[in-house]
C-alpha cells in the first residue's frame, strides 16, 4: 500500500516514458515490414513486454536495449506459435494480435486473463469474418479466449459493426494492406476515440502506407502493401504525462513534462486544453507544455468521447474545483481494465466528495458542495489509471492510500519514482 504525503505546491520539469499506444502501433507495423526497425524511446512496460513477447512467439525477433528496441520485421510473414498467446488484461495487444495472427497459416489461440475474457471482442471477429477470416469466441462470449484457424487475410470489403473501441478499428487497419485483395473498411454507427484512430493512421504513413479515409473516419480504402523498415521515434505518453499536469492544476503548482510534443499525435494532450477552461495556465514551447494551477478551478461540461484514458485525471481534478463538472460520453469506459465510469464514482465517494454515476456520464460536484474531505484506502481494481489518478487527489487529501500501487507497471514501471519529483 502506498501513502500519498499532500503537498503544497510543485515547480517541477521532467519527462515521462514513452507512449504505450504508440509503442504498440509501432512494434506491429514494425513486425510487418521488411527489415530492420529501430524504435527509439519506446515504453518498456508490463502491456508493451506482453506485445513483444507475443510477436516473438510468432517469429519476429525484438530486441530490447536501453533507449531502442531493435525489430526484425518479416515482411508479413507469421509464424505459427507452438502454444496458446497469453497477453493478461493488453486489450490493445489483444486486439491487435487476433488480426496480426490472421496473417498466418496455422492454428492460433489468443488468450488473457480473468479480466480480458470479460472484454469485448465479437465486433472485430465479425469484421475479419468478412474479410474470410475463421475466427471463434472459444467460450462462445464473444470475448477472448478467441481461436483462429488463420490461413492469411482474404480483404475485400467488410464491415466493423460498431466503433465503440477504436482498438478493433486500429487493429484492422494495421493489417490490411497484407490482404490478398485491396482492402476495403465500413464502420457502422458512432466511432469513439477517433485521436487513436488517426494515430494508427499517421503510424501506418510512417512506414509507407497511406490509408485513404473520409472525415467522419468510418470508411477506409487500404491499399495492398509492405511496410518499410525505419527509424521510429517514440512521444512520451501524453496520457501519463496528465497525472503530472493534474498535480499542478489542484495543487496551484507548476509542471512542465518535456517530451510531450505540441502538436501531439496523441489525442490526451487535449487535457491541456481542457484544465486551461477550468482555469489554469498553459505553456506550449521548445522545452515542452506547461500547466501552471489556478487558485480557483472552476467546473465545466465536457465530452470525452474521444479521449477516455484521461478521464479519471480529470474527475479527480473536478473534485477540487467550484461548480458541478459534467463528464460525458463515456460509456466505452465501462469495457477498459475495470468498469472505470462505476468505479471512479464509487472511489471518489470515500474520500467525500459526491458523484454520480449516469450510463454514460459522470456528474462530479465540486469542492464548496463536499464535506470537509477524508484519507481513505483507494481500491485499484488492477487499474494502472485507477492508482495514478488517486495518487493526484493524495496531494491534496491527507491520508489517502492506494491500494495495490504496483499495478502501475502496465504502463508506467516507475511512476512513483517519478511522482515524487513532485516534492522537489
Amino acid at each position: 500500500m502506498k501513502e500519498i504525503r499532500p503537498l503544497g505546491s510543485t515547480d517541477t520539469t521532467l519527462t515521462v516514458p514513452g507512449s504505450k499506444s504508440l509503442t504498440q502501433r509501432a512494434l506491429i507495423a514494425a513486425a510487418l515490414a521488411n527489415g530492420e526497425s529501430i524504435l527509439q524511446y519506446p515504453l518498456a512496460s508490463e502491456d508493451t513486454e506482453y506485445t513483444s513477447h507475443a510477436l516473438a512467439a510468432m517469429g519476429i525477433t525484438v530486441e530490447p536495449g536501453q533507449e531502442q528496441w531493435r525489430v526484425q520485421g518479416k515482411g508479413g510473414a507469421i509464424a505459427t506459435p507452438a502454444r496458446e498467446i497469453f497477453l493478461g488484461n493488453n486489450g490493445t495487444a489483444t486486439r491487435f494480435l487476433t488480426s496480426v495472427a490472421a496473417l498466418g497459416h496455422g492454428d492460433f489461440t489468443i488468450n488473457g486473463d480473468a479480466r480480458m475474457h470479460e472484454r469485448p471482442i465479437k465486433p472485430l471477429m465479425k469484421a475479419l469474418s468478412g474479410w474470410g477470416v475463421d475466427i471463434r469466441s472459444v467460450h462462445n462470449t464473444g470475448c477472448p479466449p478467441v481461436a483462429i484457424a488463420a490461413h492469411g487475410i482474404k480483404g475485400g470489403k467488410t464491415l466493423l459493426p460498431e466503433g465503440k473501441s477504436s482498438q478493433y478499428l486500429s487493429s484492422l487497419l494495421l493489417v490490411a494492406p497484407y490482404a490478398a485483395q485491396p482492402a476495403e473498411l465500413t464502420v457502422a454507427g458512432e466511432v469513439l476515440s477517433k485521436p487513436y484512430v488517426t494515430m494508427t493512421l499517421a503510424v501506418m504513413k510512417d512506414f509507407g502506407i497511406a490509408v485513404t479515409a473520409n472525415t467522419e473516419l468510418n470508411h477506409f480504402i487500404i491499399p495492398q502493401g509492405c511496410y518499410q523498415a525505419r527509424n521510429y521515434a517514440v512521444e512520451g505518453d501524453a496520457s501519463s504525462a496528465s497525472y503530472f499536469w493534474a498535480a499542478a492544476a489542484v495543487t496551484g503548482g507548476r509542471v512542465t513534462v518535456a517530451n510531450v510534443p505540441s502538436p501531439s499525435l496523441q489525442g490526451d494532450a487535449v487535457l491541456v486544453d481542457i484544465l486551461a477552461r477550468m482555469g489554469c495556465t498553459v505553456e506550449r514551447s521548445a522545452a515542452g507544455i506547461t500547466v501552471t494551477g489556478s487558485k480557483e478551478l472552476r467546473g465545466i461540461e465536457v465530452d470525452m468521447g474521444d479521449c477516455p484514458d484521461v478521464v479519471p485525471t480529470l474527475a479527480v481534478v473536478a473534485s477540487f474545483a467550484k461548480g458541478r463538472t459534467v463528464i460525458k460520453n463515456i460509456a466505452h469506459l465501462r469495457i477498459k481494465e475495470c468498469d472505470r465510469l462505476h468505479v471512479m464514482v464509487t472511489e471518489l465517494a470515500k474520500l467525500g466528495i459526491k458523484a454520480e454515476e449516469r450510463p454514460d456520464a459522470i456528474i462530479i460536484e465540486g469542492r464548496e458542495a463536499n464535506s470537509p474531505l477524508l484519507g481513505a484506502e483507494i481500491d485499484t481494481y488492477n487499474d494502472h489509471r485507477i492508482a495514478m489518478s488517486f495518487a493526484v487527489a493524495g496531494l491534496v487529501v491527507p491520508g489517502v492510500r492506494i491500494k495495490e500501487e504496483k499495478c502501475v507497471v502496465k504502463s508506467f514501471p516507475d511512476f512513483w519514482k517519478r511522482f515524487e519529483l513532485l516534492y522537489r
